[in-house]
């Protein structure tokens, strides 16, 4: 007799029936497709992580196939929908699908619209966009408009070209956005940065040499590394045509400070920050600098503090793009299992970080 023919818990297949009910309970997405159970109360099937309710024991059998569990007179739920494509892989699809559309369109695509290109009702595609790319559509949207603005406006022949190209309808709503979009005006992104002063020094502390660099609006950079020439040569490329001005008299009092903080992290950092990044990337910093002192959060659970609780990877992408050591505490994420994962400026820097932090 095999597992399609019998009882949960009865004959000599018990053990392997009871791995499979501990699977169930667990709503394990592991064995999906390794096996099927149905419910005799319902006349359906599922597969073992079904959001559905548990049924009782009793009324459960196991089935090695979706065809096993239909030749056995059982319907598949509607929920999980076994035997077809499972359903978060559906689900993400679709977004992707609505991604592309709003990536592709000359305007932005209201939330309506976008709803009905995935075939969902607009409160049920909202809900689900947010969760999977872990930012609204409305945001998303945005931040696809700066990306493209910073695009074009490497590309274009002119600001007002690059203004209607990336999506804006008038240039009151692009030049108010700029100055978060670009960290610049227009016309000084569009020429790499050229009239713009960037501020920096170099400096050494307990983790090797630190580079310091602000902004008219704040310190917008600080590196760590073993040599000053490579942080030297990393600024230029991140602002090729600024002006770069290295060593000025008043900036190195705000350089000492920042130094400072990164050998004692624990006095905190009262000065100005200038952060450029996507709206997504902006709360998953905010989220960083939320962490307290001498503790660590996983990037599981910083996707969770943000409301996007599926957005691990993104998140780990976000970490990795921090251009601010320290002062958006990056270093104090780590894998599930405890253990250090990559850090920019090097896994050691972040293991003498976190000791340091946690002798206080």
């Amino acid at each position: 007799m095999n597992a399609t023919s019998q009882r949960a818990g009865a004959g000599p297949d018990t053990t392997e029936d009871e791995a499979r009910w501990a699977a169930l309970l667990r709503r394990d997405r592991a064995f999906d497709g390794a096996f099927f159970y149905s419910v005799a109360s319902t006349g359906i099937y599922c597969v073992p992580s079904c959001a559905s309710r548990t049924p009782l024991r009793r009324n459960v059998r196991f089935h090695a196939t979706a065809e096993d569990a239909e030749r056995a007179g059982f319907r598949p739920c509607k929920r999980c929908r076994p035997g077809q494509e499972p359903l978060r892989e559906l689900h993400a699809k679709r977004i992707a699908q609505a991604c592309r559309l709003i990536e592709g369109a000359d305007s932005e695509p209201t939330l309506e619209m976008l709803a009905e290109h995935v075939a969902m009702s607009p409160h049920h595609f909202h809900r689900l966009f947010k969760s999977i790319v872990g930012v609204t559509p409305k945001a998303y949207a945005v931040a696809n408009r700066h990306q493209r603005a910073r695009q074009t406006l490497a590309e274009s022949g002119s600001v007002t070209d690059a203004i209607y190209a990336s999506g804006f309808n008038s240039n009151g709503r692009f030049y108010a956005a700029s100055s978060d979009m670009l960290g610049m005006t227009p016309r000084a992104f569009r020429a790499g940065g050229a009239d713009i002063e960037i501020r920096f020094a170099i400096g050494e502390s307990s983790l090797g040499w630190v580079l310091v660099a602000a902004s008219g609006k704040g310190v917008c950079t600080i590196m760590l590394g073993d040599a000053p020439e490579p942080l030297r040569d990393a600024l230029t490329a991140q602002y090729p045509r600024a002006r770069l001005i290295e060593d000025d008299a008043d900036f190195k009092r705000t350089a000492t400070t920042v130094i400072g903080f990164v050998d004692t992290p624990g006095k905190g950092l009262a000065l100005p920050l200038d952060i450029q990044g996507t709206a997504f990337q902006q709360r998953v910093w905010e989220a960083l600098r939320n962490i307290p002192l001498g503790t660590t959060a996983t990037y599981a659970d910083i996707a969770a503090a943000i409301g996007a609780p599926k957005a691990v990877r993104a998140v780990a992408r976000a970490c990795a793009a921090n251009r601010l050591a320290v002062a958006i505490p990056c270093h104090r994420v780590v894998r599930t299992d405890g253990s250090l994962s990559g850090y920019r400026w090097g896994v050691a820097r972040k293991r003498k970080l976190l000791d340091r932090e946690v002798k206080g």
